[in-house]
């Protein structure tokens, strides 16, 4: 057991180094082509910790609905990122903030909306919606499927994705990328896919889904500073 503990020391750190210590990423997002709102990310990282923060912000009459916020803390671990916390903010309401806690000690989610506290089993590697997409800098899909649970705050549900292609060429605003294509295979009609970029630590250059009116929801990078 000494012998095995400086070793999972050294992987954890193998893959703390190889991911960036600091990113931030701005998206343009379309709703059927049009755009609606520019949403900013931040990633860092630091002594095992980490902390994303996504912001949204609209456009035009999208912009009466308040900023935005969703917050993602936890570790940084031999199999990526563990989630202890998350919100979401919707402007000033504070009818529409949304928390779930991840106790990783009782194996329980506890998720938080509108003064209702509702609990789930937590299942090892367990993400929520804002730290899904930042996972990939630490532990991409090895074979052809990925299976793994999320929370968006108000219910869990296992997300399943198929690798579509490995190489796929993309060119949008911030550049020209081959991206890791992964396309949802929950017939719910969501119809999510991501576009991971494989130069670009894996985070996702764009990503697309069905909003519940049925129009199509895009997510474009349009920046990306990394140190």
């Amino acid at each position: 057991m000494l012998r095995i503990i400086p070793l999972l020391l050294c992987f954890v750190a193998t893959l703390a180094n190889a991911a960036p210590k600091q990113l931030t990423a701005v998206y343009e997002a379309t709703r059927n082509g049009q755009p609606f709102a520019t949403v900013t990310e931040t990633f860092r990282q630091e002594n095992g910790k980490y902390r994303i923060e996504s912001i949204t912000e609209g456009l035009g009459a999208y912009a009466l609905f308040g900023q935005r916020r969703l917050l993602s803390e936890g570790e940084v671990t031999g199999e990526g990122l563990k989630p202890k916390h998350f919100e979401q903010h919707q402007g000033d309401n504070a009818k529409k903030t949304i928390v779930a806690d991840f106790n990783w000690a009782t194996k329980t989610l506890s998720m938080k909306v509108k003064g209702a506290v509702t609990t789930a089993p937590l299942e090892k590697g367990t993400q929520d919606i804002t730290s899904l997409a930042y996972q990939f800098m630490f532990v991409q899909p090895a074979g052809d499927e990925l299976v793994l649970p999320v929370t968006t705050g108000k219910r869990l549900k296992t997300y399943r994705y198929k690798v579509a292609d490995r190489g796929l060429p993309l060119e949008i605003g911030a550049g020209k990328f081959k991206t890791l294509h992964l396309v949802d295979t929950d017939p719910s009609g969501d119809e999510r896919e991501m576009w991971l970029g494989n130069e670009s630590q894996h985070i996702p250059v764009r990503l697309s889904s069905r909003d519940d009116s049925g129009g199509k929801i895009e997510q474009t990078l349009t920046s990306l500073h990394v140190e």
